[in-house]
């Protein structure tokens, strides 16, 4: 997650280190000197298609294999909130078991719910909070109504621009 490289007065220089354990979730703080070795996590990223979701969380599909998995909700975190019926994203697995979301850098969501347009906003104007068909509220520009397709970064869930 995060180093550091310290060198402190006379002693001798090391790495200190913030880790997050893949599994668990916890996160820990380590200190190497320059003849450590650290393994690394040999991840596997594997292409999968949302079929549903429900409170017990993501249901995909393998695209090549068409084996099914379910992803917890803790593992899925904030990017399962974007995950949509038959939308394709890519899944990092540690073993066998999913440990991370990729999204991808944008999609289409349509705008369900907001503030009336105000008079004379223009695109640089500030912005509004706006519900998304998908249930999540972003930020976009005063312009925009109700029943416009919008393109959006699910990553940083920001507004990118109007859809074509």
């Amino acid at each position: 997650m995060d180093f550091q490289h310290r060198t402190p007065g006379n002693l001798r220089a090391f790495v200190q280190i913030r880790m997050r354990n893949l599994i668990s979730g916890n996160t820990f703080d380590s200190r190497y000197i320059a003849t450590e070795y650290v393994d690394e996590a040999r991840l596997d990223t594997k292409e999968y298609q949302v079929m549903y979701r429900d409170e017990s969380g993501v249901h995909a599909q393998d695209t090549e294999t068409y084996d099914q998995i379910s992803i917890d909700p803790e593992v899925a975190g904030d990017a399962g909130e974007w995950l949509q019926s038959e939308m394709q994203f890519k899944a990092e697995l540690l073993n066998g078991t999913v440990v991370g979301i990729e999204l991808p850098a944008a999609l289409e969501c349509v705008i369900v719910e907001t503030t009336p347009v105000m008079r004379g906003a223009t695109k640089t104007a500030s912005t509004k909070p706006a519900k998304l068909d998908n249930g999540i509220t972003i930020q976009v520009p005063e312009f925009l109504e109700e029943g416009v397709r919008i393109r959006v970064d699910p990553r940083t869930g920001t507004y990118l621009e109007r859809a074509r």
